[in-house]
């Protein structure tokens, strides 16, 4: 089975969405941009989410994960949450 680590951002609009991938793009730090404004729990570790396989995140969450290139910054990305950034960090 494909297993993958990924980071990401979690927040309420498109907007904010993009503004934050604008910063990261510039140059800003993901993990301190995730820990300043992401609503996920996750950015206690930077939005460091850690391993998983297909089908344990929601679909268009998995979709991008399993596909995006590694270490590329991915979004904004809608799900019932709201609209993430993420990064696939390793995948085998």
């Amino acid at each position: 089975m494909t297993v993958a680590s990924a980071r990401h951002i979690l927040v309420d609009t498109e907007e904010k969405c993009l503004d934050l991938k604008g910063r990261i793009t510039a140059g800003e730090d993901f993990a301190d941009i995730a820990k300043a404004h992401s609503t996920c729990p996750s950015k206690e570790q930077g939005g460091d989410l850690g391993q998983f396989g297909p089908g344990m995140m929601v679909k268009e969450f998995d979709e991008v994960v399993f596909s995006a290139d590694v270490n590329t910054l991915q979004g904004p990305v809608k799900t019932q949450f709201g609209f993430h950034l993420l990064e696939v960090t390793s995948r085998d």
